[in-house]
């Protein structure tokens, strides 16, 4: 349990279970009510990355890989893409996890001045990469190079809306409720 309390913000054990199972929620939602299917690979576009990068920005490491991994999970699930659930759960988690962790370790105050909505802005770009990257290799394994290198500037895309609409929700977020906090103890 540790690990997971250094990575989590010092609310209260219910708040941050509620705000996970909230953002798991939210991706899940957003990934199936707006979806674009992608016929080579037999994937989708979808618009859950915006709330998994608010999840991981606002809220640290364990909630945006949680909401990212789980919810893009459980939409894959329910929308018949079981042959995507599995690498979704890790490529989603890993994705929403990096973006936290990155921002948490840098305590980055991104309200605070254009530089560091640029550097906010570049962690999720590297993130997002984590998504094109980690399908383009599924996808070249169950299909072959060509339809994966296909979706790659649909993902691209996808990350792009996903950083459009997160990183200046969060700030507007952050700017109006200061009360939301990073995880509190240090990690050595």
């Amino acid at each position: 349990m540790g690990f997971l309390q250094n990575y989590l913000p010092s609310y209260p054990r219910t708040l941050n279970i509620a705000l996970a199972s909230i953002f798991a929620a939210l991706v899940c939602v957003a990934t199936i009510l707006f979806k674009i299917p992608v016929p080579a690979t037999e994937g989708y576009f979808n618009i859950g990355e915006i709330f998994i990068y608010i999840a991981a920005i606002l809220f640290g490491p364990i909630i945006g890989g949680f909401a990212g991994g789980v919810g893009a999970g459980l939409a894959d699930a329910l929308s018949g893409y079981l042959n995507f659930a599995p690498a979704t759960l890790i490529i989603k988690f890993c994705e929403g996890f990096f973006i936290g962790f990155i921002i948490f370790k840098l305590r980055l105050k991104y309200w605070e001045g254009w530089r560091k909505r640029w550097l906010l802005s570049g962690i999720v770009v590297v993130g997002g990469l984590i998504m094109v990257i980690g399908y383009f290799i599924y996808e070249t394994i169950l299909y072959g190079l060509i339809p994966a290198l296909g979706e790659v500037p649909i993902n691209f895309i996808q990350l792009g809306i996903g950083l459009i609409v997160a990183v200046p929700a969060s700030i507007g977020i952050q700017i109006a409720y200061p009360i939301i906090e990073f995880p509190s103890k240090e990690v050595n």
